[in-house]
């Protein structure tokens, strides 16, 4: 672990956005599974590998660990838990390219959330850089004329949106350490997974590709980033992240054929014009205080 602690920042977090960029890829590579059954397998490798990383960096201090999270990381990590849902279900009914999109939002709906419970005030080019993602997501997914993909659209919401809340209560409880709690947000969704699947039983080959999403994809992406977000600022964590969101519907291309429609990708650059706006704006604000 000490390897990976040792890389730049940077670094990490591209390496996390690299990993979770092949989430829509593996989703749509699933043979037979439901999507119950592959949030189930996919969260319960993703506990493992984290519950091993707890082990690894804190040894025997690791019920410690959750102990010291409290109440703010058991609820960070169940509110979570339904962006994992939403995230599966999303891939699953929806194309990866509307997925990824919308999951860019986060930072818009984090300039929302901080209006309201963090009295954070909203600048003129913070107002329209929410005005062009909502065109963006209206364009995107009012051309969604199937119940399935519309649903899959509207699910992909819940993980930009749970991301924000998890942000807020980092915020205000900032000793709060997240790996804990994103253990109990695998938890959890393989608790969902389990309830909602008729039987967890499927093929040799499916359960292998739920390893290596829990494993490689949201186990190894998650922690790059916990890690590599400790020493790169907050913006340049906010812009590389975004590599996932353009590298999520090239690799579903590349090997699934996966087109994405004309309007998603319209859509889709608006959005992510948007999010550049907004890290624009967060840019000058940061650079403001400094001189101050």
């Amino acid at each position: 672990m000490n390897i990976i602690r040792n890389l730049p920042g940077p670094l990490l977090i591209f390496l996390g956005a690299l990993s979770l960029s092949t989430g829509g890829l593996i989703v749509k590579s699933f043979d037979g599974a439901t999507l119950w059954q592959i949030l189930f397998w996919r969260s319960l490798f993703f506990s493992l590998t984290v519950l091993t990383f707890l082990i690894i960096s804190y040894k025997k201090d690791t019920f410690k660990a959750f102990y010291k999270s409290g109440l703010p990381g058991f609820f960070g990590g169940v509110i979570l838990s339904f962006g994992f849902c939403g995230y599966v279900f999303a891939m699953y009914n929806t194309t990866v390219a509307n997925t990824n999109f919308i999951i860019s939002l986060q930072i818009i709906f984090l300039a929302i959330f901080g209006y309201f419970f963090l009295k954070e005030k909203i600048s003129v080019l913070t107002l329209f850089s929410i005005i062009l993602a909502l065109s963006g997501v209206l364009l995107m997914v009012g051309n969604s004329l199937t119940p399935g993909e519309l649903s899959g659209n509207l699910a992909a919401f819940t993980m930009p949106i749970t991301f924000a809340v998890l942000i807020m209560i980092v915020r205000k409880f900032p000793t709060v350490d997240m790996v804990p709690a994103q253990f109990i947000a695998g938890l959890s969704s393989c608790l969902i997974g389990l309830i909602l699947s008729t039987k967890i039983l499927i093929s040799p080959h499916d359960i292998f590709l739920g390893f290596i999403a829990g494993f490689f994809q949201v186990g190894f992406g998650f922690i790059f980033i916990t890690i590599g977000a400790r020493t790169t600022p907050s913006a340049m964590v906010g812009i590389i992240m975004l590599s996932e969101s353009v590298l999520g519907p090239i690799w579903a291309f590349l090997f699934v054929s996966e087109r994405p429609s004309i309007f998603g990708l319209i859509g889709g650059a608006i959005i992510l014009s948007a999010v550049l706006l907004q890290f624009y704006s967060l840019f000058n604000k940061s650079k403001k205080s400094i001189s101050h």
